[in-house]
């Protein structure tokens, strides 16, 4: 037969251990996701989206290659956008002429340089100066 203190012991080790087990559980919260913080999120990766497969374009393409600039570079900035500026880039892209297309695409992959160039993200130009420095 078993004593009672060394059952006792066991006892206490048990529910030391069991213890130490349940404090560590983490705790799951759940919250409801409202409709605008979906749809905000679905426009992001739409605008985001919209930008990279302009940069398909062949004209776009050719641009951006005799200004010396890597398709992967510019892919870099588009993904490294916030969402304000994308959006922003993007209504500047939908007011733009339909004739001014490609010019508008080049001149804002030119603008997103300027601006991570600002930030001190990238530095391609010499002439723009970081505004962190």
């Amino acid at each position: 037969m078993i004593s009672s203190s060394l059952l006792r012991r066991w006892a206490a080790v048990l529910a030391a251990l069991h213890f130490l087990f349940v404090v560590q559980v983490p705790v799951a919260q759940a919250a409801m996701i409202g409709t605008p913080e979906v749809l905000a999120e679905q426009q992001l990766q739409v605008d985001r989206q919209q930008l990279l497969t302009m940069l398909d374009d062949q004209d776009v393409k050719k641009k951006l290659e005799s200004l010396g600039i890597q398709k992967e570079q510019v892919e870099q900035r588009i993904n490294s956008l916030t969402p304000a500026e994308l959006a922003q880039f993007n209504q500047q892209l939908d007011q733009a002429p339909a004739g001014a297309g490609v010019v508008g695409i080049i001149v804002l992959f030119l603008v997103i340089f300027i601006i991570t160039d600002l930030l001190c993200a990238t530095d391609i130009f010499s002439f723009v100066k970081c505004i962190n420095r």
